[in-house]
């Protein structure tokens, strides 16, 4: 009998002690500085083998608890559902034991996606069945399917869990989730709208245990990083950070408050909403039903003495304005918006109503981003370009194109030949011609002419330049920049 048939998961857990290769005689046992080694005697008397303890760091025996739990309980039949062990709550969800078929679901494909590092679960409804797809690293992947005749009692355990409406199906609702499994907390957003085939959920998942990148771990090459930091290094004036949704402006944002907070700095920040807590700065989450907007928070900051103010998203004019005047007064603002590369930022404020004299006098820099896939380092082969891909980088066709790296598909990787992400920037100085550019007219297209001329690097060239340091792959890069 085998070690997982003969000794319950609970007693791993609780002693934290994760199982590891399974031999004749002996078995090998992960432990951390936490872990009860007395257990290790009681194993050894359980399973009538000897234990070779195994040392690692806590963080790596909870992953592994939790890759062992999906495994074992994945081979598990009840009515070919998948199982698993999670609850919603503080409660540790790898310590919960309910068996009810449609929590076990739930909880299921939730501990498979904190598993796969995915960003956000999607359930679909379609004519025959409901699909569950994960999005990881920027990209949605089929995971299972449940049967219709399930999927309504699935969507009302998950509106349960979001303190939800359970009656009500016409009408799109928002809830949030706080679940727990091992050391990992997660915020889950969610959200359902009511579709042909019925309701469709979204979850966005929200690691808070997850560390926060500091600026030198966004992905800045050198020259942009120096760049960057002298952006910031400002004592007042604006500093907007752009791109689509999903772009990694809101990473950008924590990392600049991380490099700027100080116990001589007075930060506040109005988000919506306040996704990670940032030691030393003041956040405030906007509330629309109680008239806490983005404008109507950030009037209260500027009566809080502050030094330095993060606007999560400037949305309409009179936002645009508060900020652009607090930035004439002496503070230093930082805020997203949404528009496709640096340049058309400015075109962007104007449509929306802010005075181009105020524009060039207190805007300091824009920066544009966008994420692209990294490549597994595990995986990776060196290859040699096509003529058309050496064009594509600038090369001659002479060029051998060495540290060129091709993806290939491993277990770590899940068989993308991909493993996280990097950022690829446009970083704008506001300099004295692009001032009186935006005074003259303000044109997207002039200012990227006159920005290329005072040594702006456009986001497909600084993606050219991520590609040819081994980073990324061309394919990548054109399907992050590509309009």
């Amino acid at each position: 009998m085998s070690l997982k048939s003969k000794i319950p998961f609970e007693f791993f857990q609780r002693h934290l002690l994760l199982p590891m290769e399974e031999r004749e005689h002996s078995v090998a046992v992960g432990i951390c500085p936490d872990s009860r080694k007395e257990a290790l005697e009681d194993l050894r008397l359980m399973i009538e083998k000897d234990i070779e303890p195994v040392s690692l760091q806590r963080a790596e025996l909870e992953e592994g608890l939790r890759n062992y739990l999906t495994e074992a309980l994945g081979k598990e039949k009840e009515e070919e559902e998948p199982t698993v062990v999670l609850s919603e709550g503080s409660e540790d969800l790898l310590g919960n034991t309910e068996d009810a078929p449609i929590v076990r679901i739930v909880n299921s494909f939730i501990l498979k996606a904190l598993g796969n590092r995915a960003s956000d679960i999607h359930l679909e409804p379609l004519e025959n069945e409901a699909i569950v797809r994960m999005r990881v690293d920027g990209m949605l992947h089929a995971s299972t399917t449940i049967p219709l005749s399930r999927y309504r009692s699935v969507v009302s355990r998950l509106k349960v869990m979001g303190k939800l409406d359970t009656s009500e199906s016409r009408l799109p609702q928002d809830g949030r989730i706080r679940v727990k499994a091992g050391g990992k907390v997660v915020d889950v957003r969610m959200s359902t709208v009511p579709t042909l085939f019925g309701e469709r959920v979204v979850l966005r998942l929200l690691d808070l245990t997850a560390s926060l990148l500091t600026l030198p771990e966004l992905g800045l090459l050198p020259d942009s990083h120096s760049l960057f930091k002298k952006l910031i290094e400002h004592p007042y004036g604006m500093i907007l950070v752009t791109g689509p949704t999903g772009s990694g402006k809101t990473t950008s944002l924590y990392a600049v408050l991380q490099e700027l907070r100080s116990p001589f700095a007075n930060i506040i920040s109005i988000e919506d909403p306040v996704e990670y807590q940032v030691s030393g700065v003041g956040q405030i989450p906007v509330n629309p039903r109680i008239g806490l907007t983005f404008a109507a928070g950030l009037r209260s900051i500027l009566r809080q003495d502050p030094d330095i103010i993060m606007v999560g998203e400037i949305r309409d004019g009179e936002t645009a304005e508060i900020g652009i005047h607090a930035a004439l007064t002496g503070h230093l603002v930082i805020s997203t918006l949404h528009t496709q590369d640096a340049p058309t930022a400015i075109s962007r404020l104007l449509d929306l109503g802010v005075e181009g004299y105020l524009i060039s006098s207190s805007l300091i820099g824009v920066i544009a981003q966008r994420l692209v896939r990294k490549l597994c380092n595990s995986c990776k082969v060196p290859y040699v370009p096509t003529e058309e891909e050496k064009r594509i980088l600038g090369l001659s066709p002479e060029d051998p194109g060495k540290g060129i790296f091709q993806p290939v598909g491993c277990d770590l990787c899940l068989s993308t030949g991909y493993l996280g992400r990097v950022a690829i920037f446009e970083i704008m100085e506001i300099t004295e011609p692009l001032r009186s550019a935006v005074l003259r007219s303000g044109e997207a297209a002039a200012l990227r002419k006159i920005s290329r001329e005072e040594g702006l690097v456009p986001l497909f060239e600084d993606g050219i330049r991520k590609v040819l340091a081994g980073m990324t792959t061309i394919g990548e890069i054109l399907r992050a920049t590509r309009v």
